[in-house]
């Protein structure tokens, strides 16, 4: 049966239809392009029937999850290794999920979460998890004809305003950082992030370097536009203060991020105390625990879970509710242009604040992504809309997906 190559919602041939329970045939009418239903009575019955890996040729993992009844359920994974990721997930996950019924997504989480613990819960497994969880979620979406967002609650805008997230700042000149910010600019975008990539090999590699990137982009951008520096883990903690209250002082910027080492709780805790500007961090943080500790140890004022990242969108609303019982600002690290930028979109819809930009990776490599899925995600006068279809609220199209396969 073929019926996969391209998911527009929910698709099933008319036989396979018409053998459906009655209440589970209303589903899929109402998934069907402009009749919403909601549906009637308990949700069907269904079983994961396969968990594929999608290794894609512009370094994006796609997860993707099929049912006995035709729905398919879209994911994806963080792209820090792919092959490391999607290895993980058929040797370690699959087992756990096939056979399985795709609605009881909390239930699969704890399965698969706690069974691998052992094995790492600070990388490939939590990223690992996150592909097949959100799959889950879209399958969910699709089963009842909500939209993600409808089923956190409900989303309080339509479009988020995104930042551009610049990254190659340590090989860059001030120049060319100054070039790239001002065409985002001129596209429309409202903020400018910029991304130095020092990492903590490279500890206070240049602070000279870092100050002229950032002071010619301010130049280039104008007083009006937002501005935010990302240290990526690359200082000193008095190099992070030093440099800090010059940046707040003299640049305005109103977002600071992973000053130092991801793994010193205790020296982000001292740039916090030492500084006005709101201080971020969170990309290196996987589960609601880490995320509690990053609260209540480092004091960050900004958190930034990543939905590929931190174990999918299960844990994703769980740390959304600790950042709101801690009253801190909820800023998600997102760079995937597709099934992540999705996601985070009906996330940062229900749970951040308006007021702030939310990430978008303006180099990516992987924007080729926005060929396979409608509607395509580009951002328009420095907004994105929120998809308002079922599940992720997206179509994809396989068959071209297929092309880009490794």
């Amino acid at each position: 049966m073929h019926e996969h190559t391209t998911s527009h919602e929910f698709s099933l041939p008319r036989r396979r239809f018409l053998k459906l329970p009655l209440q589970f045939a209303a589903v899929a009418a109402s998934l069907a392009p402009g009749v919403p239903q909601l549906l009637a009575g308990p949700l069907p019955r269904l079983k994961v029937t396969g968990v594929e890996t999608w290794v894609l040729n512009c370094g994006s993992l796609f997860v993707i999850v099929r049912t006995d009844q035709g729905i398919t359920g879209y994911g994806e994974s963080s792209p820090m290794d792919v092959r490391a990721i999607a290895s993980f997930i058929n040797e370690a996950l699959k087992e756990l999920v096939i056979g399985k019924e795709p609605l009881d997504r909390e239930r699969l989480w704890d399965d698969m979460y706690f069974s691998t613990y052992k094995l790492g819960v600070m990388g490939a497994q939590p990223e690992a998890i996150a592909g097949i969880d959100i799959a889950l979620w879209d399958i969910f979406g699709k089963v009842t004809g909500q939209s993600l967002s409808q089923l956190f609650g409900g989303r309080r805008r339509d479009r988020v305003r995104v930042y551009a997230s610049i990254g190659g700042g340590a090989e860059a000149t001030p120049a060319e950082m100054a070039h790239r910010a001002a065409k985002a600019v001129e596209e429309g975008i409202t903020m400018v992030k910029i991304r130095m990539d020092w990492g903590t090999k490279r500890t206070d590699a240049n602070p000279a370097h870092d100050w002229a990137v950032l002071a010619e982009v301010r130049k280039a951008i104008g007083e009006k536009v937002e501005l935010g520096f990302d240290a990526n883990n690359g200082f000193s903690v008095s190099t992070a203060i030093r440099l800090g209250r010059r940046f707040q002082d003299e640049l305005g910027i109103i977002h600071y991020e992973e000053p130092v080492a991801q793994y010193d709780y205790a020296g982000l805790a001292q740039v916090v105390a030492a500084l006005d500007v709101p201080v971020a961090a969170g990309e290196h943080e996987y589960t609601r625990w880490q995320f509690r500790d990053l609260i209540t140890q480092a004091n960050v004022d900004i958190v930034q879970p990543d939905l590929v990242k931190c174990a999918g969108i299960t844990e994703g609303l769980r740390i959304a509710a600790l950042a709101s019982s801690y009253n801190r600002m909820l800023v998600p690290h997102q760079t995937q242009p597709a099934i992540g930028t999705a996601a985070n979109l009906h996330f940062t819809a229900c749970f951040a604040r308006e007021d702030r930009a939310q990430e978008y990776d303006i180099n990516s490599k992987r924007a080729i992504l926005n060929r396979v899925i409608r509607p395509a995600l580009e951002q328009k006068s420095g907004y994105l809309p929120v998809p308002d279809g079922p599940g992720l609220g997206l179509e994809v199209d396989e068959a071209e997906l297929r092309k880009l396969r490794e």
